[in-house]
């Protein structure tokens, strides 16, 4: 018996020793023994907060941007067309004067921008387009009067002056201004307006890309795209960072219902603060022009030019005495420069001359057969154009 005992006990004794050699030297050999429930991983846990942890918030911004966000309301004079009949008074003794003396109207609505205490008001110029009287609810809940200090249909923005309320001044809370040079993609991005017409109303994004263009909604576009839910009724309403500042006026959607779905687009502050400034300074947006029309230089269409790529923009077409035609432009010569800026297309060529200034000579760089010919051209002065929005 007492042998047993001391084999027993020898047994033990070794086999502690094993146990403590190999949960020395090979720890995860006992892995594949573990009892159930048993953790053989120690993760790395973050300490408790002295204090109760706050959720991603962006009150703040929405605190100091919702103010200066108001509703727009339009009402426009329905223009019916007259019957020569009517001027016969035997006819309207008979048949009436077509109607009970009051003239129809369309209502309108939308969102803009409080941009300036002095009561100037961004927004887009088809949610005022054509309208007679213009209204602003402020988020406040009051209403006053507004009139159109001046519009721009090709970049499609409009710049309104609120009304003094009974002769006094009315305290307005503007919006601070964000810089175009701080944003990127997939910055956090809240839109604020009116969808729907259901009441103030913000939602959050992302900025999903910049210079979007080639979209065929304006004639100058250089987009933000978000996917902030945008829908109708936003039209003019603010697109700002998470610091509450603006970055864009909410313009547009791409939608086969009418709803969000999730590719909406505005227009960058850095081009609104331009034409907001020259609207308010002279009551328009002055642009270059040489009248030329531009067509876009395809594959095929530079293998057969022997052109390296497919940059520039080719000319179809040069208006008799525009400045082009005065300044030796010619249809099939591909334009490569303005003012030593490269042209990458059509579109960047119509921006290039656009921002030019009328009477000012500018020099230009072409490509005609095998050559390369410059020119210089006396700008002359772009005459609005409306486009039609589908």
């Amino acid at each position: 018996m007492r042998r047993l005992w001391l084999i027993f006990a020898q047994t033990v004794t070794v086999g502690l020793a094993l146990l403590f050699v190999v949960s020395t030297l090979k720890p995860d050999w006992l892995g594949r023994w573990a009892p159930v429930g048993t953790s053989v991983v120690a993760p790395r846990e973050a300490a408790a907060p002295a204090a109760p942890a706050r959720y991603a918030s962006y009150r703040e911004a929405a605190d100091k941007a919702l103010p200066s966000v108001v509703h727009i309301f339009t009402s426009q004079k329905v223009r019916a067309r007259s019957n020569p009949l009517l001027n016969d008074p035997v006819f309207r003794h008979f048949f009436g004067d077509g109607g009970d003396g009051e003239t129809p109207k369309t209502a309108g609505l939308g969102s803009g921008v409080i941009v300036s205490s002095s009561g100037y008001v961004l927004t887009n110029f088809h949610v005022v387009e054509g309208a007679d009287q213009i209204e602003i609810a402020l988020s406040d809940g009051r209403n006053l009067d507004a009139r159109l200090v001046g519009s721009d249909p090709e970049s499609d923005l409009a710049v309104l002056q609120i009304i003094e309320l009974n002769g006094k001044d009315v305290a307005l809370p503007a919006i601070t201004l964000g810089r175009m040079d701080d944003i990127a993609v997939g910055d956090v991005a809240l839109a604020i307006g009116n969808p729907f017409g259901v009441g103030q109303t913000v939602t959050m994004g992302i900025i999903s890309a910049l210079g979007r263009s080639h979209l065929g909604i304006n004639t100058f576009e250089n987009f933000i795209q978000t996917d902030a839910a945008i829908n109708p009724g936003n039209s003019g309403g603010a697109l700002v960072d998470s610091q509450g500042n603006l970055i864009g006026i909410n313009t547009a959607i791409y939608s086969r219902s009418g709803g969000s779905l999730g590719i909406g687009f505005a227009i960058p502050i850095s081009l609104a603060r331009n034409v907001m400034e020259q609207i308010i300074a002279t009551g328009s947006v002055t642009r270059g022009w040489i009248g030329v029309e531009a067509q876009e230089i395809t594959v095929d269409l530079a293998e057969s030019f022997g052109l390296p790529d497919t940059s520039g923009a080719l000319i179809a077409g040069v208006l008799r005495g525009s400045p082009a035609d005065v300044g030796g432009i010619k249809p099939g010569d591909i334009l490569l420069a303005v003012d030593g800026r490269l042209v990458k297309d059509p579109q960047g060529m119509l921006d290039l001359i656009a921002s030019q200034k009328p009477g000012e000579t500018v020099a230009f760089r072409l490509r005609r057969q095998n050559g390369v010919v410059d020119a210089s051209i006396r700008i002359g002065k772009r005459t609005p154009q409306r486009r039609e929005r589908e």
